[in-house]
């Protein structure tokens, strides 16, 4: 039986991450500060469900506090960790920019550390698609420059990068970073697109949509994004012998690396308001609205290097996705 620490377990990605690692028999404490910044209930009934199996411990912890991360470490032992805690949103961003620093770079540190005190075999960490910026080629590979981030939460991911590298350089430690696609599915997020398209058709209010719909986004199924991380997990980086055999932005002579995961298929915004009307049977309110400061017009995964470390690709089509998403969304909500 392997041991993990996933923080952020009552979120979206970390809920369901811990459910798949119990089902592999795992052992798995669960870390979260349930942050009020959506539904608090929504994150109790996720941790509900996860606190069903023996093999599952919640510690409400905030990574930002130092001491309370390391009090966990220190009592428990764990084999890898799965940092997912972070402040999400790229339009809160423009709000509360301390969030992120204080959440994503100070609290992304206290996990590096302690990850080096207690010798965590593989950190696996949450990057985002959004370190691509305005990238003009696509798809985006994880061998293109990203510094040209147009949003704070980006450049906190970007960070949280360059932080893993040194510390796999200076300290052996091994970093994995995961650059998330547009994920959706049950139980997701209330501050994205699927959920709030479903919500607003189902309650007969107006959706806005952006750019006027000229969007596209590499939108990954859930189920997809786990299986893709369970995959990354298992394969641990080594690096290389030579210092000076830098292998590009993606791996490097410390044991470090980085993937994409993402559906490799972007999907016009219109198609995915399509698709929840036909699954709802009703039609929506359409608000054509300008860009949104911080947005980019597509997201698209080149995962040719998870593929190739990983023998895993993304596979579950939008149709099918949404189908999910609206059966799961009307059964919890009753609607």
């Amino acid at each position: 039986m392997q041991t993990a620490c996933v923080t952020g377990a009552a979120g979206f990605i970390g809920f369901h991450l811990c459910r798949r690692q119990l089902a592999l028999g795992w052992s798995v404490t669960g870390i979260d500060n349930l942050s009020s910044y959506y539904d608090v209930k929504l994150k109790s009934d996720r941790l509900q469900q996860l606190t069903r199996s023996s093999r599952f411990r919640f510690r409400e912890v905030d990574v930002r506090e130092q001491n309370a991360v390391h009090g966990v470490y220190s009592r428990e032992h764990f084999d890898c960790t799965v940092h997912l805690a972070a402040q999400p949103g790229v339009r809160y961003s423009l709000q509360n920019p301390r969030a992120y620093t204080e959440n994503n770079v100070a609290g992304f540190l206290n996990v590096l550390e302690v990850c080096r005190l207690f010798s965590i075999k593989h950190l696996v960490y949450a990057s985002s698609s959004s370190v691509y910026g305005c990238n003009a080629e696509v798809p985006f590979s994880v061998r293109d420059n990203v510094d040209h981030p147009v949003s704070l939460y980006a450049a906190t991911k970007r960070a949280n990068e360059l932080m893993a590298h040194v510390y796999s350089h200076l300290y052996g430690l091994r970093t994995t970073g995961l650059r998330f696609f547009t994920v959706y599915g049950p139980w997701g997020r209330p501050d994205m697109a699927p959920f709030i398209f479903t919500k607003s058709i189902l309650e007969g209010t107006p959706i806005q949509i952006f750019n006027h719909g000229d969007l596209k986004r590499d939108f990954t199924y859930i189920d997809d994004i786990i299986e893709g991380v369970i995959a990354v997990m298992e394969r641990i980086p080594l690096g290389q012998d030579d210092q000076r055999a830098s292998l590009g932005p993606d791996r490097s002579w410390a044991p470090y690396r980085l993937f994409n995961i993402g559906n490799n298929q972007p999907e016009n915004l219109l198609y995915l308001i399509e698709l929840i009307e036909r699954f709802t049977g009703l039609n929506a309110t359409r608000l054509c609205m300008p860009m949104q400061p911080g947005d980019v017009p597509i997201t698209y995964a080149d995962v040719t290097e998870l593929v190739d470390a990983t023998g895993f690709r993304p596979r579950t089509s939008l149709e099918d996705g949404v189908r999910e998403f609206v059966r799961w969304y009307r059964e919890y909500y009753a609607v």
